[in-house]
C-alpha cells in the first residue's frame, strides 16, 4: 500500500515552516496518542504516520531529499538504522511535548538510555581553484569525546552507575491529569535511568570530555557554495555511549579576482585596446586549466561574448564540464599627449559622413530622429 503524501498527514503547505510543522504535530498526536485510545488500532497507525511525516519533514536534509523525489528520497536516510515511524512512542512524545511539560524522552523500561551526539558544523572557506579541482584540507574541530577514563560511563574506574531509585531505571516519571497521562524525565537521572555515586574525577561524571581533534577532509572537485560534506561519526560523543553524531563541513567559496561562476559555467570580461578592437588580433586568455589565445575579429564591439568549450567546471553532481564565456570591454584610451589627440582628430574626421563605419551610432541616431518627428508637441 502506498504513502500518502507527507505534507497532507500534517494538513500544512509545502512551504510551512518549522513552527506550522510543530504545531499540525503537536495537534495530531495529542488527537491519536496511544495513552488516550488505548483500544484504537487505527489511532496507533494514525499517530506513527504523523510521526513519519514530522521527523522527515522537520529535518532539513531529509526534507530536501523528499521535496525532490518523494519516499524514494528518505526511505533510506532515516535515522538509527530503521525507518520512520519506529520506536517507542514515548520518546516522541516527549520530544515535541517536552518544552510544555518539562520532560524530553526518557529511557522506558529498558534501563538505562543512550543519548546518540549532537551534529556539529564547520564552515570552510576555499579558493576558487581548490573547489573546482578538488583538494584535502585539514582541520581542527572543538568537540566532546568519550572519556577515555571511564569509558564513557561517568563513574570512577573500578564502579559503575546504580540503577535510579526515583524512577527505578525507566527514566521518566508519569503523572495522570485526568484522562490525560503525561510522563516526565526523572529529576534525579535525568533520563538515564542510572545514578552515578561516585563520579569520575577526569569527565566529573558526564562520561564525555572536551577535545581539538584534527581532521582530514577531503573536498571533492567541483563543489559550489553551500554544498555540504558530511563526515559520518565526526561529531560529538553520545552520553551514556550512545554513537557519535555527524560533521557537516559547510562549503564558502572566495571571490576570485577574474573569474566569476555561475553553475558549471565560468565568465570573465577582458579589456581589448581600441586598436585591437578595430583591426582585430589576438589575445591570451587565462583559464583554469592553463592559457588559451583567443581571436578577436576586426570591429568587435564592447559586450561581445566569446565562447570557450569545456573551460568551465564540471559539478559535484556529475554531468557535462560546462564552459568559459568572455566578454570583451574595450578601453578608450586616456592620458593623450598633443600629437595623439591630433592624429585621433583626424582620424575622427575621416569617419564623419559615412554612417557605414559606425552602424549602430547610425541606427540610433536615425531612430532618435524618427522619434522626435514623430513627437506631437
Amino acid at each position: 500500500m502506498s504513502k500518502r503524501d507527507y505534507y497532507e498527514v500534517l494538513g500544512v503547505a509545502k512551504n510551512a515552516s518549522e513552527a506550522e510543522l510543530k504545531k499540525a504535530y503537536r495537534r495530531l498526536a495529542m488527537k491519536h496518542h496511544p495513552d488516550r485510545n488505548p483500544d484504537s488500532k487505527d489511532a496507533e497507525a494514525n499517530f506513527k504516520e504523523a510521526k513519519e511525516a514530522y521527523e522527515v519533514l522537520n529535518d532539513p536534509q531529509k526534507r530536501a531529499a523528499y521535496d525532490q523525489f518523494g519516499h524514494a528520497g528518505v526511505d533510506r536516510t532515516m535515522g538509527g538504522g530503521g525507518g520512520a515511524g519506529q520506536g517507542n512512542f514515548s520518546d516522541i512524545f516527549g520530544d515535541i511535548f517536552g518544552d510544555i511539560f518539562g520532560g524530553a524522552g526518557g529511557a522506558g523500561a529498558q534501563g538505562s538510555r543512550a543519548y546518540r551526539g549532537a551534529d556539529l558544523r564547520y564552515n570552510m572557506t576555499l579558493s576558487l581553484e581548490d573547489a573546482v579541482a578538488g583538494t584535502t584540507a585539514k582541520i581542527r574541530v572543538p568537540t566532546m569525546v568519550k572519556c577515555g577514563t571511564c569509558e564513557g560511563t561517568g563513574a570512577k574506574k573500578g564502579t559503575s552507575p546504580v540503577k535510579c531509585s526515583t524512577c527505578e531505571g525507566h527514566g521518566q516519571v508519569r503523572m495522570q491529569q485526568g484522562f490525560f497521562s503525561v510522563q516526565q524525565t526523572c529529576p534525579t537521572c535525568h533520563g538515564s535511568g542510572q545514578e552515578i555515586k561516585d563520579p569520575c574525577k577526569a569527565c566529573h561524571g558526564q562520561g564525555r570530555i572536551q577535545e581539538q581533534k584534527t581532521l582530514s577532509v577531503k573536498i571533492p572537485p567541483g563543489v559550489d557554495n553551500g554544498d555540504r560534506i558530511r563526515l559520518g561519526g565526526e561529531g560529538e560523543a553520545g552520553e551514556h555511549g550512545g554513537p557519535a553524531g555527524d560533521l557537516y563541513v559547510q562549503i564558502s567559496v572566495k571571490k576570485h579576482a577574474i573569474f566569476e561562476r555561475q553553475d558549471n559555467n565560468l565568465y570573465c570580461e577582458m579589456p581589448v585596446d581600441f586598436v585591437t578592437a578595430a583591426l582585430g588580433g589576438e589575445l591570451e586568455v587565462p583559464t583554469l586549466s592553463g592559457r588559451v589565445n583567443l581571436k578577436i575579429p576586426a570591429g568587435s564591439q564592447s559586450g561581445k561574448s566569446f565562447r570557450l568549450k569545456g573551460k568551465g567546471v564540471k559539478s559535484v553532481r556529475g554531468g557535462n564540464v560546462g564552459d568559459l564565456m568572455c566578454s570583451i570591454a574595450v578601453e578608450v584610451p586616456v592620458n593623450l599627449n598633443g600629437e595623439q589627440k591630433d592624429l585621433l582628430q583626424q582620424f575622427g574626421d575621416s569617419l564623419k559622413g559615412n554612417g557605414k563605419h559606425s552602424p549602430i551610432s547610425k541606427s540610433w541616431v536615425d531612430g532618435v530622429k524618427k522619434f522626435f518627428d514623430e513627437m506631437k508637441f
